[in-house]
């Protein structure tokens, strides 16, 4: 995947004003300080694009970026246009309780509303496992039936020999299909390419079809 440009679009605290949603979107979210913004940094090659700041829960507007991607370099290249947007990290107990509720109704509002949403990115440290918060979160969006694929952000971190147990775990943990579940590392760009197939596949960009690690809302029983 070639990035030909990414650029912060805007800071929005509602939907209502967000950029319009004249292009395929895939949100990132996860807890505090999983690596969101980093992830967004590695995945479009900038490094300032998404701040990342030490202090958690310093994020609490819905982040635009707009990408333009090429399938390879070249003059035959496709090209393709899309919307990542980085969501106010969850779980952060520190902040204040009617911050809190205000997030959390931003965040409901968004992922329910936003017509032009494809899929959801969601970021749990291989490390820790998933935290109450982030089943919490898989409910909310399992009830919205938006397809999620699940990047197990600072991998590097992890012995080879542990990494796959660790993936197995977070997979087990919160009862999704292995595939669904990859490695990711903002050191070692470790999946990044992995990660675009599947952002690509779920917007329907570039003749991408690499759907395996995407989980796909289920048909409702009929």
């Amino acid at each position: 995947m070639v990035i030909l440009g990414a650029e912060f679009e805007k800071s929005a605290p509602s939907v209502s004003s967000a950029p319009p949603p004249d292009l395929p979107e895939v949100c990132f979210a996860g807890r505090s300080n999983v690596g969101k913004s980093s992830a967004l940094n590695v995945l479009t090659n900038r490094r300032q694009l998404a701040r990342v700041s030490k202090t958690p829960g310093r994020t609490r507007l819905l982040n635009f970026f707009r990408v333009e991607l090429a399938d390879r370099p070249g003059p035959n290249r496709r090209t393709a246009a899309l919307r990542l947007c980085d969501l106010p990290g969850y779980g952060h107990a520190e902040a204040p309780k009617r911050d809190r509720e205000t997030w959390g109704a931003m965040v409901t509002a968004y992922l329910r509303e936003r017509e032009s949403l494809r899929a959801v990115v969601m970021l749990v440290d291989a490390q820790v496992g998933p935290q109450p918060k982030d089943h919490e979160m898989l409910e909310f969006l399992a009830a919205g039936r938006l397809p999620l694929v699940v990047a197990a952000t600072k991998s590097d971190r992890l012995a080879r020999t542990r990494l796959s147990s660790a993936l197995d775990r977070v997979a087990r943990e919160l009862g999704l299909p292995r595939e669904a579940v990859l490695a990711f590392s903002a050191k070692t760009a470790v999946g990044r390419d992995e990660l675009w197939n599947v952002l690509c596949a779920a917007s329907g960009i570039l003749g991408r079809n690499d759907t395996g690690r995407l989980l796909s809302p289920v048909e409702e029983e009929r």
